[in-house]
């Protein structure tokens, strides 16, 4: 069965009288264990459709199933646990806590979702060695580079143990070297059977993924 799986999604906003199709009849399926990078020009879709495997939206027509379940079926609270432990999210800013520690920005959604004392404390400090910052748990973001801290992100989204990783544009505000360095954790993970889907306009970091899903105008135009 597949993780996630989109059915003739469409997101539709109204602009004065006319209606503007953000997804115009979407098909897509995740397997579990696997690596999407979805791609496509500005405003073509890609972060609505994160949105929807995020389960941070809900479509206007069409169906989005989490393990084959209807998201539309879940209550609010639901969506927000699911959001909680199963997804993990990654963005281009970092959106790390400036005035927590790397090690504090870890634990803080174990912290949230009431996780045992000392698997907070396990947990964040075996994520920490994971992405390579073993030396720099006690720093606060604005002490660490661009590169460190969206590592430091990536064990934060993965503090909570999510099935499904997803990234927006992960490398977007990275140098060459630290956007290989996040890509490698990625590939790691992705190695060690984690689900991951990410957006990139960059095509040598989309060849990092198994499977490249090209966007154009609302829809899916191709896939490598």
């Amino acid at each position: 069965m597949e993780i996630m799986e989109l059915q003739d999604v469409w997101k539709i906003y109204r602009m004065g009288e006319f209606d503007v199709p953000a997804l115009a009849g979407i098909e897509l399926k995740v397997k579990p264990g696997e690596f999407v990078a979805i791609t496509g020009p500005s405003g073509c879709g890609k972060s609505t459709m994160l949105n929807m495997i995020g389960c941070l939206d809900m479509p206007t027509r069409g169906k989005v199933l989490l393990e084959g379940r209807d998201i539309s079926e879940f209550n609010s609270n639901e969506l927000a646990r699911i959001r909680g432990k199963k997804i993990g999210f990654i963005f281009q800013t970092f959106n790390l806590y400036p005035t927590l520690t790397a090690l504090e920005n870890i634990r803080l959604p174990m912290r949230i979702h009431e996780f045992p004392e000392k698997e907070v404390e396990d947990t964040s400090r075996r994520l920490l060695e994971m992405v390579g910052l073993t030396e720099r748990g006690s720093h606060f973001p604005a002490q660490l580079s661009g590169g460190q801290q969206q590592r430091v992100a990536v064990a934060r989204a993965l503090s909570t143990g999510p099935k499904i990783l997803l990234a927006d544009e992960p490398t977007g505000n990275l140098d060459t070297k630290s956007g290989g360095e996040v890509m490698d954790v990625f590939k790691r993970l992705n190695n060690e059977g984690l689900t991951i889907v990410m957006i990139t306009h960059d095509q040598k970091i989309a060849g990092y993924a198994g499977r490249v899903v090209k966007m154009l105008d609302g829809k899916i135009v191709g896939e490598i």
